[in-house]
């Protein structure tokens, strides 16, 4: 008993991607008794979370101060340390290319950088040393995990998945921000290569997850987190669609929205906005689109809510112009004010946020646009809007020709914009005090 209880506290994985995925996850693993250690390219992030401070702002650098102190956390760009750990757990980056063709390069990249140091290594807690694990929580499309990845580490290694290492899958369930869930309480889906590899994913996520929920395969848990994405894409492009058409009926979708959902059953409610935000909805559809034309198969629903939901801020820009019209102006030549860049309320992820859509879309049609956000004080660098990166956040004012509400921070909420003669353009319903010339989008 001694034994396994000095092996279960004295275990060591490795992290590999410290974003708003892994980095919730290194916590979780390092408040569950488990030393961590965080694995990234990016040599600034790994020097903050060092010196025990936080780049995203929804976590405290007191927790990541308190996770340092602990002993049980440390961060570092030298990948051969995985010669150190008994799992990995690959959190990183599954963008799509210009084309829409899913980019595994950060994947396949983090298995080629593992793969040398995959030999099982000796533990003096256990009797006989074990396989590692490297378990994969990117989303991608079915078959990546047991093909494309267990190749590059099987070349790397010269070893064979399932005894000279274990592998798995395991969805990442992170929505940045969220308070009445948390890594320790969604529930775990893991796929193993083979039954030993499944039982190795199982017993290491029970070390912190409240919830582990097995599945046949990692094809199976693959296609279950894209499934699950899916589904909101779907039915976010379809209440996006109803709100276009009511619109044109003179009726509010909000107000409908609001009505249906008294139904207890056979309904839950969706609701329109200016596009499609995150690191999941807007790409992960695309994933298996990709890959169903490997079968000759062709999914019109989710090209259709593509369709739909990427239409959005040409819907939006509509609004901004009706509204702009009625003070007898032009978008050439106004002056916008968009508030919001995070695709959420509450917090500073602004990946693939419709915002940056807006801003070029709007500035190509000859408006300046400033942008407000409470919680990005400039704009970062993105891979798709490089070029908008150092932009500084601008205050909010009646000086503007027009204002358009992109997120739903509570700010904007509680803002009083009653005394304001410029017209407002709601995107998500969330004005409280609204001025006169307010207009929902």
């Amino acid at each position: 008993m001694h034994r396994l209880t000095l092996y279960r506290f004295c275990m060591k994985i490795a992290i590999i991607g410290l974003g708003y995925v892994g980095l919730p996850l290194a916590m979780r693993f390092s408040d569950a008794g488990v030393n961590v250690l965080g694995l990234d390219v990016d040599r600034n992030k790994v020097d903050t979370l060092n010196a025990g401070q936080s780049y995203i702002k929804h976590i405290d650098s007191e927790r990541i101060g308190s996770m340092i102190q602990s002993g049980r956390f440390e961060a570092d760009t030298d990948f051969s340390r995985i010669s150190e750990v008994e799992a990995i757990l690959i959190c990183v980056p599954t963008p799509l290319n210009e084309y829409r063709e899913p980019n595994l390069s950060y994947v396949l990249e983090s298995g080629k950088a593992i793969a040398p140091y995959l030999a099982a290594t000796e533990n003096e807690n256990q009797q006989s040393s074990r396989p590692k694990l490297v378990i994969l929580e990117s989303t991608t499309y079915p078959g990546t995990t047991d093909t494309e990845l267990r190749q590059v580490l099987e070349k790397g290694s010269n070893l064979k998945a399932g005894t000279g290492f274990h592998l798995a899958y395991s969805p990442e369930r992170e929505d940045p921000g969220r308070s009445d869930f948390s890594v320790q309480t969604i529930p775990k889906v893991v796929g193993g290569y083979s039954e030993p590899c499944l039982h190795r994913c199982v017993e290491l996520y029970k070390r912190a997850i409240d919830q582990v929920h097995p599945v046949s395969s990692c094809r199976v848990a693959e296609a279950s987190k894209l499934t699950e994405n899916i589904f909101r894409s779907v039915n976010i492009a379809l209440v996006n669609e109803l709100k276009m058409v009511f619109a044109k009926m003179d009726i509010d979708i909000w107000d409908v929205i609001e009505s249906a959902s008294t139904k207890p059953f056979g309904y839950m409610p969706f609701f329109p906005g200016p596009g499609l935000g995150g690191h999941c909805i807007p790409i992960d559809p695309f994933y298996l689109t990709w890959k169903a034309r490997e079968v000759d198969m062709h999914t019109r629903f989710i090209e259709l809510a593509g369709e739909i939901n990427t239409h959005m801020p040409e819907y939006v820009i509509l609004k901004v112009t009706e509204a702009l019209n009625e003070e007898k102006k032009a978008v050439n030549g106004s002056r916008i004010l968009i508030l919001g860049l995070a695709y959420k309320p509450n917090v500073d992820d602004d990946r693939e946020s419709p915002s940056y859509v807006l801003i070029e879309k709007l500035e190509a049609l000859g408006a300046e646009v400033s942008y407000h956000d409470p919680h990005i004080p400039v704009i970062k660098p993105t891979r798709e809007h490089a070029h908008l990166a150092g932009r500084l956040c601008a205050d909010i004012s009646d000086q503007y020709d027009c204002i358009l509400v992109a997120t739903h921070h509570d700010e904007y909420s509680a803002y009083d914009f009653r005394a304001y003669s410029c017209p407002v353009v709601d995107t998500r319903n969330c004005i409280r005090l609204p001025p006169e010339k307010y207009f929902k989008a």
